[in-house]
Parts: structure tokens; sequence; C-alpha cells
């Protein structure tokens, strides 16, 4: 596997990701090449630097963010552990400016907005996260791109995630009644079922992110296009 590099210099990496591939290795993983198998196999001399084998730049190999598998779009590797910790900072202190393409369920009224509730993992359920009392903190906003009349009421939504929870975006547009198309965890079993008869994955893109470079310190952005099949169904709803 092969995976596009967007950009690269001396101590970043962009990965474009495509949708079906995890990004960690772990126990549920075994049999499947991951994003840190690529870049474990493409880059070795600079992962060799950091002898520390319990630190998270080694453990992570220099990923700094995950998206989830059945998301597609940009990924951030650090080359060294003082970039790895100098956009983990950033992440923490929200410097870091992400930016999501989702297809949801519904016609949403108005044109932009926000949510913050706080969101968990549920404990009845410790793979699926939830709208919780005692979850963390979680804002999202959102502004339509278009509206969709076919298929009982769509939106494309530019999504904007100020914090950085598990599952957020999912959770929250779920939580507004507006849950993604073929979200299997969140778009409840039937409407998934039938979603996924015309599109096999989550329409949830990875599409922007900018933050400082760590050597630099100047801004830098990126930006992936919608792959191809989440813009074929588009163009399906347009027709």
């Amino acid at each position: 596997m092969n995976l596009k590099i967007i950009y690269e210099d001396e101590s970043i990496l962009i990965i474009d990701k495509p949708s079906g591939i995890t990004v960690n290795r772990s126990d549920t993983t075994v049999g499947q090449y991951t994003v840190q198998d690529f870049v474990n196999d493409k880059y070795p001399l600079f992962l060799s630097q950091d002898l520390d084998t319990e630190s998270d730049f080694y453990k992570r190999s220099g990923i700094v963010h995950r998206i989830d598998k059945e998301t597609s779009g940009i990924l951030v590797v650090a080359k060294t552990k003082e970039a790895f910790e100098n956009i983990q900072a950033q992440f923490k202190e929200r410097i870091v400016e992400k930016t999501y393409i989702a297809l949801v369920h519904g016609l949403l009224k108005g044109e932009s907005g926000q949510i913050s509730v706080p969101v968990g993992r549920l404990p009845w359920n410790r793979k699926r996260f939830g709208v919780l009392a005692g979850g963390r903190e979680a804002t999202t906003f959102y502004k339509v791109i278009n509206r969709f009349e076919k298929r009982g009421g769509l939106t494309l939504l530019e999504l904007n995630p100020k914090t950085g929870r598990t599952h957020q975006i999912r959770v929250h547009l779920k939580y507004f009644n507006h849950p993604i198309f073929s979200d299997f965890l969140y778009a409840g079993r039937k409407t998934s079922r039938e979603d996924r008869k015309e599109l096999e994955r989550v329409f949830l893109h990875a599409a922007k992110i900018s933050f400082k470079h760590p050597i630099t310190g100047q801004k830098v952005n990126f930006e992936s296009t919608l792959p191809k099949e989440l813009s074929d169904f588009l163009d399906k709803l347009r027709v």
C-alpha cells in the first residue's frame, strides 16, 4: 500500500488517508495494514532516533492525531519527537484548525450555528460515545454548503470542531437529529443499512487543517479534496 502524501519536509508528513484504513495499530487490527504500518515501513530511519520505547512519539510512530477508519482525509505525522510534542501542544491549546465535510440526514434550518454539549464514552457500550452529563466539553461549529431534496432531504455541511473528542462530530450530529449519511454507529441500524445500499462508507471527510509549523512557527494550511466515491454520490443527488 502506498498512501498519498500531500506534503513532506524534514519535520512533518501530511498524509491523505482513504476511507477503510485504520490509523493506529491495536489488538483489533491484527492482519490489517494500518497507517502506522505504512509510516514504519517507509520511514524507519526517522523513528529510530527515539530509543525511548515508552514515549508517545515511538508508540504512535509520530502520528499526531487520529481520524476514524471510515473517515477519509488529512492526517498529520511528525518526523521528530520535538515536532510531535510541538503539534500535540498546539492541539491541546486549540491552535490547530480543522475542517470536515459531512452529508447529514434532514434539511437543516438556518445557515450556520454551533453544537456545544459534552461527549463521553457510553458506560453500557465502551465502543460508542454519546452526549453525557459527565462527559468532556465539546464544541462543533457548522455551516450549510448545500441542501438536497432527495432521499428524504439531505444537507451538506462544513464542520469546524473546536475540541477533539473521539467521535465528536458524529455524536454531535446525531444529538442534533441530523446523523451523518451511512454512519453505521450513530445513524441507526435501519437508516444506515438503507444508506449503505448507495454509499458503503460514512460521508465524513477531513478536508482542511492548519497549524503553526513546528520549526518556522509560520502558519501552514493543507487541503484534501473529496474522494471520488463522495463526489460521485453528490453528483447523483444533483441530477
